[in-house]
């Protein structure tokens, strides 16, 4: 089909087809080769791009794959940044369309599409590439756990032994649904060490957290995922309470050798029906409630110790709620974030950090793109190199966050 996106339904079912049977057994590094095959009948090439760990490079999938395009300064990028499909041509003046690949809403990189003379760049096209595009990005992340090739893209250099170790424990970066957007930001993506997060989503539920453990490198990464699997495992066991989960952490952590081991952490659990926030500060930075474009409030509730850390007083600790109003984002973040200085000793700080969300929100930009730009900051600020580990978790509850992420179409 040389002609218009408007026609051709049969051969496109045939395409996705194709797609979904050979993908069964084929190796990662050959995916762009997949699927350019599979579209050249409807007069159009492929190449696949994934997307690195730090959102700063798209690599070419292929078995000796090409140099990458960088994310910033680039159609490329302003697609992947913005998740629209956008219009470009090759350098021989081809015309090209650049796809936005997600797996679900985890931004997984990019479809190349090249158009033959004869193919109508069209609102139809358009969707079924879009389609084509969400099954290559679910594809894509699949393959990625049996790819040392991919893994080698994605990490975009070499990874150090404790960030592969956190890595192979995070959720994906991203995660909607039609009542709420959980994103999060680790960095430095190559030598994170003791901070992580973490979140689950069941149908009126998501549960949230930030870990910031004690120390540097493995020994701080290998804390961090005692304290999140322990929470993890006691959640996935059916426990609810926020007081019981910390404590299963503290008991985790209490019985290592050798001495204290703690984390500080925010375990937060959100009513996406209604709103409602239920949350226990361990020892961590209180997050910040962002509303209409303005930081309204710091979940400022007195925090228990950090994990690992026995009370030696007698009060209890209060898990304490919030009510969240529908459009309202929440930012949790470990003091990488806020602490990363300057050439001159200044620190990033909460209010350069509260003015940047604000603008973000002002800018209507989706969730993701708003926390890649954050750490883009962050980084500036410390000239390209953080001191500690920096994470970042953003919630966008009850407004239409989920379409920011989806292109748009004429």
């Amino acid at each position: 089909m040389h002609t218009s996106g408007t026609s051709g339904g049969a051969i496109w079912a045939e395409v996705l087809a194709v797609v979904v049977d050979r993908s069964h057994l084929v190796t990662g590094d050959q995916l762009s080769a997949m699927v350019d095959d599979a579209v050249r009948p409807v007069g159009l090439t492929a190449e696949v791009l994934l997307v690195d760990l730090a959102q700063r490079v798209l690599s070419p999938v292929h078995p000796k794959p090409g140099p990458p395009i960088n994310v910033e300064g680039s159609v490329a990028g302003r697609a992947y940044q913005l998740g629209e499909i956008l219009p470009a041509t090759d350098e021989h003046g081809r015309r090209l369309l650049w796809v936005p690949m997600l797996d679900g809403t985890e931004r997984a990189g990019l479809l190349r599409i090249g158009l033959a003379s004869g193919v109508v760049d069209d609102e139809q096209l358009r969707r079924r590439l879009w389609s084509l595009s969400g099954l290559m990005g679910h594809i894509i992340m699949t393959k990625l756990v049996y790819s040392d090739q991919l893994r080698r893209l994605r990490s975009a250099g070499r990874l150090s032994v404790a960030s592969e170790l956190m890595w192979q424990l995070l959720p994906p970066r991203t995660f909607a649904t039609q009542e709420l957007v959980v994103t999060a930001l680790l960095e430095p993506h190559d030598h994170v060490a003791g901070d992580a997060y973490d979140y689950a989503v069941d149908s009126h539920t998501a549960n949230l957290a930030v870990f910031d453990g004690l120390g540097h490198d493995l020994p701080a990464t290998q804390i961090t995922a005692l304290a999140l699997t322990a929470i993890r495992n006691a959640r996935r066991a059916g426990e609810t309470d926020l007081i019981a989960l910390a404590a299963r952490a503290d008991r985790l952590l209490a019985e290592q050798p050798g001495a204290m081991k703690f984390v500080t952490a925010v375990l937060a659990r959100l009513d996406t029906r209604t709103g409602l926030l239920h949350y226990l500060l361990a020892g961590h930075p209180p997050p910040l409630l962002i509303r209409d474009g303005h930081m309204v409030k710091e979940l400022t509730h007195p925090p228990r110790p950090p994990l690992g850390v026995t009370a030696t007083g007698t009060t209890a600790p209060v898990v304490a709620q919030e009510q969240l109003e529908p459009g309202d984002r929440l930012l949790l973040y470990s003091d990488g974030v806020t602490e990363a200085r300057d050439a001159k000793g200044e620190f990033f700080g909460e209010q350069r950090l509260v003015d940047f969300t604000e603008r973000a929100e002002l800018d209507r930009l989706p969730a993701p793109e708003t926390l890649r730009r954050l750490a883009a900051a962050v980084l500036t600020h410390q000239g390209g190199r953080l001191q500690d580990d920096a994470t970042l978790l953003l919630v966008d509850w009850g407004a239409a966050g989920h379409h920011r992420m989806f292109p748009t179409f004429p």
